[in-house]
């Protein structure tokens, strides 16, 4: 028997504050790093839009999905690529995905800088979680190395 990929979807709630988090990029304002996210969408060819927390790991680049395997991450595996948007920069790049063996540390520093925002999407997992825990979770959020193209 085959389970569904983890997908947490956002409340009406977390929906307008997605909404809001993603116009206040577009107009110049990220909060706490937050940038608006553009991907081609897979079956719609429309470039959708989400804010994400962009995250640095030893000069790397990454977008991490607290969420799961979410209709960005779908759009992503298709496209592999996207545009990162606060206001009126806007950076073009291409997207690798992530094993799950390679996730560790980008998963850990990015719930060290996030946690407080994304922590009610792992599970329990934390930054101070054992590296097996971690590692258990990484297959539910997917991991991109993204490189500018600008």
């Amino acid at each position: 028997m085959s389970s569904a990929p983890y997908y947490l979807k956002a409340s009406p709630l977390g929906t307008w504050f997605n909404g809001l988090v993603g116009k206040l990029a577009r107009l110049g304002v990220s909060l706490a790093g937050s940038a608006e996210l553009s991907v081609r969408g897979r079956k719609s060819g429309e470039m959708q839009r989400i804010p994400v927390n962009p995250h640095t790991y030893e000069g790397e680049r990454y977008l991490v999905s607290a969420r799961g395997h979410s209709q960005w991450v779908r759009n992503m595996r298709a496209a592999h690529g996207g545009e990162l948007r606060v206001g009126r920069k806007v950076r073009p790049f291409r997207a690798v995905e992530l094993p799950d063996a390679e996730k560790l540390p980008i998963l850990r520093t990015y719930l060290e800088r996030w946690g407080w925002q994304v922590d009610k999407f792992f599970a329990g997992v934390t930054a101070k979680s054992s590296d097996a825990e971690i590692l258990a979770a990484a297959s539910d959020h997917p991991v991109f190395r993204i490189t500018v193209t600008d």
